[in-house]
């Protein structure tokens, strides 16, 4: 699990960055597209347009759309409305949502992913467990949204290079993934974009060029190319790692208050569950034969 857990790092950062420098000060929807187009244009120029399965690259574009265009334009907007922690409380069951769609598109049933998951969220949880007051259910409901096309995105990716193989490498079609993004990002700007609220300072535009850069080019890419690699359930639990790491970066660099406590036992929970849904792939291995 290099790739993911190099990625839920760089992610674990971006909660607060969003959170403490872009979130009620800048536009989201402006957000949103410079990570898009910074991103789009890292690969882009490395983008093949031809001899590529159609429903490879038509998949491509509707996983983009979905797991970043649709995702983060919901995602900026809850921030909106609630903390870097409620953010985080309320991205918990994304784990169960890509079991569900993983499951739901190989039509079976499985048990231990699921478990795995549950215990994942169970975690997570534990982890920021309180009472959330003000416009959290408008919060929650952006975000669950948000995590359910997210987890859609990222089943339809593993999907697609599971059923479509290409003697091309992932990152010379990957642009395919920002452009269909794209569609749904530059519409969404146009239509409801502040042209007031745009960067005003040289921290805002560093931010976005990071997030750009390093949060959505290379983070998205190398979170598709690590998805690949592992089962449902363990891409399930990576998802939710995100929580203990996100409130650690929050809790040491921005002094956010957290329960040490709760934030330990949470985090060992989740780590149960890697140990769950590798007993479950065992078990399952020693059934099939």
């Amino acid at each position: 699990m290099p790739y993911l857990t190099l990625v839920t790092l760089l992610w674990a950062f971006s909660f607060s960055l969003i959170g403490e420098y872009i979130a009620g000060q800048v536009d989201s929807d402006f957000a949103v597209l410079m990570r898009v187009l910074i991103a789009a244009a890292v690969f882009i120029p490395f983008t093949r347009w031809r001899n590529l399965p159609w429903r490879l690259v038509g998949g491509f574009w509707l996983a983009g759309a979905l797991q970043f265009g649709v995702t983060y334009l919901l995602l900026y907007r809850a921030f909106t409305v609630l903390t870097v922690p409620e953010v985080l409380l309320f991205t918990v069951l994304t784990p169960i949502y890509i079991t569900l769609f993983d499951d739901s598109l190989a039509k079976r049933f499985n048990p231990w992913s699921l478990l795995a998951a549950a215990v994942a969220v169970t975690g997570g949880v534990i982890i920021r467990f309180h009472k959330i007051e003000g416009d959290y259910l408008i919060g929650f409901l952006l975000l669950q949204l948000a995590n359910a096309t997210f987890a859609a995105g990222q089943v339809l990716c593993r999907q697609l290079l599971a059923k479509y193989p290409t003697k091309q490498p992932l990152y010379r079609f990957f642009g395919h993934f920002f452009l269909g993004a794209m569609v749904l990002v530059i519409p969404s700007f146009l239509l409801f974009g502040d042209m007031s609220r745009l960067p005003q300072t040289a921290v805002q535009w560093g931010v976005l060029t990071w997030m750009g850069l390093f949060a959505t080019a290379l983070g998205m890419y190398w979170w598709v190319k690590g998805s690949t690699l592992v089962d449902a359930g363990a891409l399930a639990i990576m998802n939710e790692l995100h929580v203990p790491a996100g409130l650690i970066v929050n809790l040491l660099i921005w002094n956010r208050g957290a329960d040490l406590r709760t934030l330990a036992m949470g985090g060992t929970v989740i780590l149960f569950s890697l140990w769950v849904n590798r007993l479950g792939r065992k078990l399952g291995k020693w059934q099939a034969r």
